[in-house]
């Protein structure tokens, strides 16, 4: 094993604020390394745009490999074995972030206007991968994850990043209709307890309390207000009703 960094240690403990700063794909003078973090891979390859593979060397007995990507490609995926299973995953670390910085800007002074958009878990398809994106927000924690079957429930395998005030993001390649809940570890709690939330409607212990993640957009929709409903809406906005005596009321158009 060779010595590791600071941030190494800080991903297989599960404390690293910012894992994209560490996983994914980086550049070190004149080499394209790949780094991730699979607990349960016994062993793990990088396959390049163009087919081409490369092993990556576990560098920590926990799960944490790194090694050259092939030809210093920058789209890639991992090759994982789990048991007697061999497994093409796409890495989460390699996407940009869920955030703008104008999101940030706008989150930060209150002025966002989709931010139904922004918060919680959405299907996303970032560079031709189909996966949900997570945005929560949590002033206060100490590490968010996303958990759920397709890793296991472990909360160490997708740590979110936190940027602006507490906003802790991830996109993970997934099928959208997984079964996910968000991981939150308080700073306040010395002992790695979890709660769970997702989009501030959930709460609870993994796995009895699931969140389902779907399409809104493939969801029925109530059908349109009958035609001069807007205008009957106008009108009775615009008649003021006033009490009188004897419990009687009397309308009046302002």
């Amino acid at each position: 094993m060779t010595k590791l960094s600071a941030e190494a240690y800080a991903i297989v403990e599960g404390r690293h604020s910012d894992p994209f700063h560490y996983l994914g794909v980086h550049t070190e003078g004149d080499k394209t390394v790949v780094r991730a973090f699979l607990p349960e891979a016994s062993k793990v390859e990088a396959i390049g745009e163009h087919g081409e593979t490369a092993a990556l060397a576990r560098i920590h007995d926990a799960g944490l490999f790194a090694g050259a990507l092939p030809n210093g490609s920058k789209r890639y995926q991992l090759r994982a074995r789990f048991g007697e299973n061999v497994v093409d995953l796409d890495d989460p670390y390699r996407f940009p972030p869920v955030l703008t910085d104008f999101d940030l800007y706008l989150l930060g002074e209150g002025t966002h206007q989709r931010i139904y958009d922004k918060l919680g878990a959405h299907p996303t398809t970032l560079d031709g991968v189909n996966g949900v994106a997570f945005v929560v927000l949590a002033p206060n924690a100490r590490r968010v994850s996303v958990v759920g079957d397709f890793n296991f429930w472990n909360p160490r395998r997708h740590p979110m990043r936190v940027r602006g005030v507490g906003y802790w993001s991830c996109s993970c390649p997934m099928p959208q209709q997984a079964i996910i809940i968000n991981s939150i570890s308080s700073a306040h709690r010395p002992a790695p307890g979890t709660e769970i939330r997702s989009g501030g409607v959930c709460r609870g212990n993994a796995p009895q309390h699931r969140i389902i993640v779907v399409d809104e957009t493939r969801l029925p929709h109530p059908r349109p207000a009958p035609a001069g409903i807007n205008g009957w809406a106008r009108r009775c906005r615009s008649t003021k009703s006033i009490s009188v005596r004897g419990g009687a009321r009397a309308t009046m158009n302002g």
